[in-house]
């Protein structure tokens, strides 16, 4: 089998591959033509963050297994595409957790110790040793915006040095977050308003996208941010003018809206932002593990084995598949319907199988529920990932099947819970296969689950639709 490696990645992960009798070719900063020319006839393809991987490049390659991400971000690979021509996409989510964490701390304490700063005057023959007075951690209040991996490795590394921890994050329990010894909050103001420090570990989504604006910073008064996840959930102008007028102390930034940065982002003109150009993976461990993570998921795909972190790819026998097929976007949506109308935080997910589709083996919709449940807020989800995702958040998931369904020959209901407060949505599947949500909060409905749904709560008295098509006109 060929293996193309199109962006630098540690020689660890591909002498693994060549180790097992697979050829290894590179070709570096190759794009156009090039890259159609060297994927022709390649059957896995390695990528960093360098590499477009389009539509086109995957006509380009009929014989394409899997492109293997190294390193976790894959906004250059086009999944739908991939989906479409059977070619896997795997990333290597785990590799650089620790590295991350690590940079995260490191940032922590240079930006309340003003060492670059400092470094600075000294290496300009300036003594300024009164004019740099540091915050000490001990007994500060950390605050962790998103608490999955990287998030609960950065916390118990500063609790370790005498910080009290909270955290808000809507997708980790309670238990969860008092395993690491954090108080978990209810809202980011809360979150923001308690801290002295904040550091940043949520990935870029729609939701996520400049959540810490000018707002936002106002409540961390005399504080420190720190943001090594991803560039554009701190609004950079506002944390520029926060820093510049005294609002914050400072702020150490690794990732930024526009990367490689723009010369005229307005936080390098700021003494008192620490800036890095995306080192938190730039280590030699955590080169070394995204690349062999990569290829023992290559291997995988080639051998017909799961593949761990394929972020499209289905695992059932094709004839259960094909059976199970309309209950997997049913799923999914009923997922997300429910998250979105429930305003607790989830610590429970059920999905309950009755009627025939409780024979089949459907831990496939199940994941494609849990997929809708926390697409949301955490982003990268699909039917392999969530269960995982899950899991580290604390989310217990339950399933459950019972052969008798009363009113449909099959049904699938997906129930969100937190203590006594529950939500659950419930879709069937008509003749002909078209997929129907039936049932809403416990309220009958019939819709066709495609496109944008708006869905509303409203008291029983005339006008009501009347005044929502006004509202949705004017806007």
């Amino acid at each position: 089998m060929k293996v193309l490696v199109t962006d630098p990645v540690a020689e660890a992960g591909l002498d693994r591959l060549r180790e097992a009798g697979h050829t290894v070719e590179t070709a570096y900063d190759v794009e156009g033509g090039a890259l159609l020319e060297a994927v022709a006839d390649a059957n896995a393809l390695i990528v960093r963050s360098g590499t477009e991987v389009t539509a086109t490049v995957f006509e380009a390659a009929p014989d394409l297994e899997i492109v293997g991400r190294a390193g976790i971000g894959v906004d250059n690979i086009d999944i739908d595409a991939a989906t479409d021509h059977g070619v896997i996409v795997a990333n290597a989510p785990q590799g650089n957790v620790r590295a991350a964490a690590e940079h995260s701390v490191a940032m922590a304490f240079a930006t309340a110790r003003s060492i670059p700063q400092a470094h600075e005057r000294l290496k300009n023959d300036e003594w300024a040793k009164g004019e740099f007075l540091g915050t000490e951690l001990n007994g500060k209040t950390l605050g962790v915006v998103g608490f999955g991996r990287v998030g609960q490795e950065v916390g118990k590394r500063l609790s370790n040095l005498g910080m009290d921890l909270v955290t808000y994050d809507p997708y980790i329990s309670e238990e969860r977050a008092e395993q690491f010894g954090a108080e978990l909050v209810d809202s980011l103001e809360d979150c923001l308003s308690r801290a002295d420090f904040i550091t940043v570990h949520t990935p870029l989504t729609d939701e996520t996208g400049n959540m810490i604006g000018a707002e936002e910073l106002a409540l961390l008064e005399g504080g420190y941010v720190i943001n090594c996840a991803r560039g554009g959930i701190v609004d950079e102008p506002a944390l520029a003018a926060a820093v510049a007028d005294g609002t914050l102390k400072g702020a150490a930034v690794d990732v930024f809206a526009e990367e490689p940065v723009d010369p005229d982002n307005p936080l390098l003109d700021v003494e008192d932002v620490i800036v890095t150009p995306h080192l938190g993976a730039s280590t030699e461990a955590a080169q070394e593990n995204v690349a062999t993570s990569t290829a023992d998921q290559i291997l995988a795909a080639f051998a017909g084995e799961p593949v761990v972190n394929a972020l499209n790819a289905p695992s059932v026998d094709e004839s259960v598949f094909r059976r199970i097929r309309p209950y997997l976007d049913l799923a999914e949506t009923a997922g997300t319907i429910t998250v979105q109308l429930f305003d607790g935080r989830v610590s429970e997910v059920e999905v309950v199988y009755a009627g025939e589709i409780a024979d089949e083996d459907v831990d496939l919709v199940t994941a494609s529920a849990l997929q809708g449940v926390f697409e949301p807020l955490v982003g990268s989800v699909n039917p392999v990932n969530a269960p995982t995702i899950a899991e580290n958040r604390g989310v217990d998931v339950t399933e459950s099947k019972t052969r008798q369904s009363e009113d449909f020959r099959s049904l699938v209901t997906v129930r969100v819970t937190d203590g006594d407060d529950a939500i659950a949505v419930s879709g069937t599947e008509f003749a002909g296969g078209e997929a129907r949500i039936v049932r809403i909060d416990g309220y009958r409905v019939d819709a066709v689950p495609s496109g944008h749904m708006l869905v509303a709560r409203n008291e029983d008295v005339p006008g009501v639709i009347g005044f929502i098509g006004t509202v949705l006109g004017e806007s």
